[in-house]
C-alpha cells in the first residue's frame, strides 16, 4: 500500500512527458505478465481491432492502443523517440500542449487508418497498437515549428531538428511500406495532425485552445515591453530558438520561456 501511494504521489507530481513514458511502460509490463503468468490476452480489450463492427463495441480502443506496445524493441523505440522529442518539445511549448499533441497525434492516425482501409479493403483486418503515430505527431509539429534547432543524430552527428525529422519519418515509415502497412499509415495520420497543429500555432491559433472563453489576464514578463502581447513574445522567443539555439536566449528570456509554456 505505501509503494502504491508512493507511486501514485510520484506520478500525480511528475510532469505529462514522465506520465506517458510511465503509463507506456506499465501497460507493456501488465500484457506481457497477464499473458505468460495468467494465459490472459490483454490485447483484444486494448488494441484498436481493424474490423470496424468490432470496434463499435469497443470505441476506447481508440485511445488505449497509442499505449499498448507488446515487443520490447517496439516500446524501447517508441520511448526513446518520445523522451528525446518530448523533452525539447515541453521545454519549448509547454507539457500540456505535448500531452493534447500525443492523443490527438494517435487519434487523427487511427482515422486516418479507418478511412484509408474504407478506400482500400484489402488493408483491413488485425489490430492496431502502440505509440507510433502519437511521436510522429510530435516530431512533425517540432519539426515545423523549430526547423533550425539543432539536435544530434545517435548523439554524434549535429543537424537541424528537421533533418533529424526527416530521416526519422523515413526509416520508420517510408522504407518497405509492405511491411506492418496499417501501422505505418497511422505514421502519416499522425504526422499530418503534428504538421497542421504546428502551422497554426506559427500562426497564433493554439487548436488545444480555441474556445469562446477569453482569458483578459496578461501575465507581465520583464523582457516583452516591446511585444504588444504574451503571442508576440512567444513567437519572438521561438524564432530566436528556431535560428540561433536554446543557447542564445538572455537568463530572463528562459525565466519567461518557462513562465509562458507552463501556462499552455
Amino acid at each position: 500500500m505505501k509503494l502504491y501511494n508512493k507511486t501514485w504521489y510520484q506520478l500525480s507530481n511528475s510532469n505529462y512527458l514522465t506520465s506517458l513514458l510511465v503509463l507506456n511502460f506499465t501497460l507493456f509490463v501488465l500484457v506481457n505478465l497477464f499473458a505468460h503468468l495468467l494465459k490472459l490476452d490483454l490485447t483484444t480489450y486494448l488494441a484498436m481491432p481493424l474490423n470496424e463492427y468490432e470496434l463499435i463495441y469497443k470505441p476506447w480502443t481508440l485511445l488505449t492502443y497509442m499505449f499498448l506496445h507488446l515487443d520490447f524493441f517496439h516500446l524501447l523505440f517508441n520511448l526513446l523517440l518520445l523522451y528525446f522529442t518530448g523533452t525539447l518539445f515541453q521545454s519549448i511549448l509547454g507539457e500540456k500542449r505535448l500531452l493534447y499533441l500525443y492523443i490527438m497525434s494517435g487519434l487523427s492516425g487511427a482515422l486516418f487508418l479507418l478511412i484509408t482501409q474504407f478506400l482500400i479493403p484489402s488493408l483491413g483486418g488485425g489490430y492496431l497498437l502502440g505509440a507510433s503515430a502519437s511521436v510522429m505527431g510530435i516530431i512533425a509539429a517540432q519539426a515545423i515549428y523549430t526547423p533550425n534547432y539543432i539536435v544530434h543524430f545517435f548523439f554524434v552527428i549535429q543537424m537541424p531538428f528537421k533533418y533529424f525529422a526527416l530521416i526519422t519519418f523515413i526509416l520508420s515509415t517510408l522504407i518497405d511500406f509492405s511491411f506492418n502497412t496499417g501501422g505505418k499509415i497511422t505514421h502519416v495520420g499522425g504526422a499530418m495532425f503534428g504538421l497542421i497543429y504546428a502551422l497554426y500555432l506559427k500562426k497564433g491559433i493554439d487548436l488545444k485552445s480555441i474556445s469562446i472563453f477569453k482569458n483578459k489576464k496578461q501575465p507581465s514578463y520583464s523582457s516583452k515591453k516591446r511585444f504588444k502581447d504574451e503571442d508576440e513574445y512567444l513567437d519572438y522567443l521561438l524564432d530566436k530558438i528556431s535560428t540561433k539555439g536554446y543557447h542564445s536566449l538572455t537568463k530572463q528570456e528562459k525565466e519567461d520561456l518557462f513562465k509562458i509554456s507552463q501556462k499552455k
